[in-house]
């Protein structure tokens, strides 16, 4: 009699253990669906590839035709490859400080 107690007491707690691993396992999977983007967002992916159809200018916000913007975006950069001219009395002094800069990395005093 008292093997058929234990063997019932361990039929029901195994029973327990496998309730409580199928509800664990369900509010797992319910947890890592909501942890995925809604159905119509679109992939960063997908937006990456498309092409600009409404561009503004980043330099006055107005709205440009994709040609317009590929102009300006070539301008814009043709324009940074030109140094800013300074006078000599101010790169002399650029360079003083840059010297300046040099010098106390190697002697900290």
């Amino acid at each position: 009699m008292p093997s058929s107690e234990l063997r019932a007491q361990r039929h029901c707690l195994l029973r327990i253990c496998a309730a409580g691993g199928l509800s664990l396992s369900i509010a797992f999977f319910q947890a890592s669906a909501l942890a995925l983007p809604p159905p119509e967002d679109i992939p960063e992916e997908v937006l990456r590839h498309q092409t600009i159809l409404g561009a503004r200018s980043p330099v006055d916000n107005q709205s440009l035709s994709p040609s317009e913007y590929e102009e300006l975006k070539v301008e814009l950069a043709e324009a940074q490859d030109v140094p800013p001219q300074l006078s000599p009395k101010l790169q002399q002094l650029v360079f003083l400080l840059k010297l300046s800069k040099f010098y106390r990395t190697l002697l900290p005093f």
